[in-house]
């Protein structure tokens, strides 16, 4: 990822540091009381054109269209990964969310077939058993009322 980047921060560095090479002059001009900046030398030929400025050193405010898209890459980036994480966060989430679900599943249907056998019990028991056979049943009965209360 990072080496991806890399030659591409080093091509938006070195156009950068070409257009400080090869800038146009810049002549001031000044004419009745009025000062004027221009890419030309003045009409009247009165006007000066001024040093560039020293190499690598950019007045504020004034950045080059390679360092822009470069801050917008790094920053479009770090958008693209925290999205990245976010949706990884996510799908775990839901993830735990799915197994929990199945174990909830899992624990109502082992209730269940115990409720069920109880019934059988109940209905197949006569005499003392059957009072024990009832007594698992209201107790299966009231588990699945806690486990499963849908």
């Amino acid at each position: 990822m990072k080496m991806r980047l890399f030659p591409l921060l080093a091509a938006c560095a070195l156009s950068g540091a070409l257009c400080d090479i090869h800038a146009e002059p810049v002549y001031k001009c000044t004419a009745d009381g009025k000062t004027t900046y221009a890419d030309r030398p003045c009409a009247d030929g009165r006007g000066r054109a001024l040093p560039p400025p020293p190499v690598g050193i950019r007045p504020d405010g004034a950045e080059s269209v390679a360092t822009r898209d470069a801050r917008t890459l790094l920053e479009l980036e770090k958008l693209r990964i925290a999205r990245e994480r976010d949706a990884a966060r996510s799908e775990r989430a839901d993830a735990r969310q799915a197994r929990a679900a199945a174990a909830q599943r899992k624990t109502c249907a082992r209730v269940a077939l115990r409720r069920k056998w109880a019934e059988e019990d109940v209905a197949r028991t006569h005499g003392r058993a059957r009072a024990a056979a009832e007594r698992r049943l209201s107790r299966a009965r009231a588990a699945m009322a806690v486990e499963c209360p849908a």
